[in-house]
C-alpha cells in the first residue's frame, strides 16, 4: 500500500475525526482558515488568464491539508506532525496546448509547511519543490486572496491576486454537501467569480496576465463513501453572469450514485439543484498515453430546460503525480456552447478516480 494511503487509513482507524453536519455555524472571514479536527481540507483555485498579446492560459492552484492522526504523537522531535500539506499547481498554454503540472508534499511542521490561525494573513504555505528556493502560499488580502507557486525545474510559476465579483455562495443548504447515501459529506462554499491579475511564468517566459477565477473550499472527514471511486465536477461561468456547479459521485461500477449542483444567478443568488433537475451526457472520451486512464472528454448538460455543450480546450490536461504513491487526475479548462455552437461561457472540469487503483485518498 503506498505510504500516503497507509497513513490516511491508519489515521481513520486510530482517531475520531470531526464529521460534517448540517448545522455548522459559519463565520467569515474566519472560515477561510484551516479547521482542526477534520481529516481533509482544501483550498482550490482554477481560472482563465490572458496576456496583453491575447495569448490565453488556464491555471490551477490547490493546497490540501490531509490529516494523518488527530493529535500529534508526544515525541521530542521537530518532525512530529499530525497532518500533511500537499500542493498542486498547473498551467496550460491554450496556444501551444502544453500542460505543465507541479506538486509538493510535506509534513505540516514549521520547517516545511503549515496552516496559520485566524487572523494571520498567510492562511497556508509550504516549501516549493526541491531545487526551488521559495514558498508556495495562500494569503488573505482583506477581500480576496493572493496565491503564489513556483517550480524552477519546470520553468513554471505565478503570483496572482483575486478580488470577488460576487458574494460567497454556500454549496448546499447551509453549505452542507452530501456526497453519498452512506453519510459522506463536506462543508463546502465557493467564490464563483474572482477578478484575477498578476504575473505568470511559463517555460521561462514571464507575462502579465488578467482573467477570471473560481475558488472552492471544502473540509470533511468523509468526502468519498467506501463504495465510491471518484467524482466528476463542473464549474462553469456563463456569459450572462450566471455560474453553475455540478458534481457527480461515481460508484465502483462506474455509475453515478449521488449528484447535486448549484446554479448561481447573475446577482449571486444560489438555486440548489436536485439530481432530477439536470442530466450530464458523455459525448466523447480521451485516453492518456502516459497512464492509460480513459476519461470523459465532452459533455451535453441539460439543466432546468437549457442545454449546454462542454468541451475541453486541450485534450491532455491530466495531472500526473511523480511522487511515490501519488495519483493522477484530469483537471482542465473547458468551453461552454449552445447546441448551435455559439460560445456562452468557460469553466473547469475535474475528473478523479479514473484508471486502475486511482481512488482519491479522501
Amino acid at each position: 500500500m503506498p505510504a500516503l494511503f497507509l497513513a490516511l487509513f491508519l489515521g481513520v482507524i486510530l482517531n475520531e475525526w470531526k464529521v460534517a453536519t448540517p448545522d455548522f455555524d459559519w463565520e467569515f472571514p474566519r472560515d477561510h482558515w484551516a479547521h482542526d479536527g477534520y481529516r481533509t481540507e482544501w483550498w482550490y483555485f482554477t481560472g482563465h488568464l490572458q496576456a496583453p498579446s491575447g495569448r490565453r492560459f488556464a491555471y490551477q492552484f490547490t493546497l490540501f491539508r490531509i490529516g494523518v492522526v488527530r493529535d500529534p504523537p508526544q515525541l521530542d522531535s521537530a518532525w512530529t506532525a499530525s497532518a500533511l500539506v500537499m500542493g498542486h499547481a498547473a498551467v496550460t498554454d491554450l496556444r501551444s496546448k502544453r500542460h505543465i503540472f507541479s506538486e509538493v508534499l510535506y509534513r505540516e511542521i514549521p520547517l516545511l509547511s503549515g496552516y496559520a490561525e485566524f487572523p494571520a494573513p498567510r492562511i497556508g504555505w509550504s516549501r516549493a519543490p526541491p531545487g526551488t528556493d521559495a514558498d508556495w502560499y495562500l494569503e488573505w488580502k482583506g477581500e480576496g486572496f493572493e496565491l503564489v507557486a513556483r517550480d524552477d525545474a519546470l520553468d513554471l510559476g505565478f503570483r496572482l491576486t483575486t478580488s470577488p465579483v460576487k458574494n460567497l455562495v454556500l454549496q448546499g443548504p447551509n453549505g452542507f454537501s452530501r456526497k453519498s447515501a452512506g453519510g459522506a459529506a463536506s462543508h463546502y462554499y465557493s467564490l464563483t467569480r474572482l477578478e484575477t491579475e498578476g504575473e505568470l511564468t511559463f517555460e521561462g517566459e514571464r507575462l502579465e496576465v488578467t482573467g477570471l477565477s473560481w475558488m472552492d473550499k471544502e473540509f470533511s472527514s468523509s468526502h468519498l463513501g467506501m463504495e465510491q471511486i471518484g467524482w466528476d465536477w463542473f464549474s462553469l461561468q456563463l456569459a450572462d453572469g450566471r455560474d453553475l456547479m455540478l458534481y457527480l459521485m461515481r460508484a465502483s461500477d462506474g455509475g453515478v450514485d449521488t449528484a447535486s449542483g448549484t446554479l448561481v444567478s447573475a446577482e449571486g443568488v444560489p438555486q440548489y439543484l436536485s439530481p432530477e433537475s439536470f442530466e450530464v451526457e458523455v459525448l466523447d472520451h480521451w485516453t492518456s498515453l502516459e497512464t492509460g486512464a480513459r476519461y470523459p472528454s465532452r459533455w451535453r448538460i441539460r439543466v432546468l430546460g437549457e442545454t449546454l455543450v462542454v468541451s475541453p480546450l486541450v485534450s491532455d490536461q491530466e495531472n500526473r503525480s511523480r511522487l511515490r504513491g501519488g495519483i493522477h487526475y484530469w483537471e482542465g479548462a473547458v468551453s461552454v456552447e449552445r447546441p448551435d455552437g455559439k460560445a456562452i461561457g468557460q469553466g473547469f472540469v475535474e475528473l478523479t478516480g479514473y484508471g486502475v487503483g486511482n481512488r482519491p485518498p479522501l
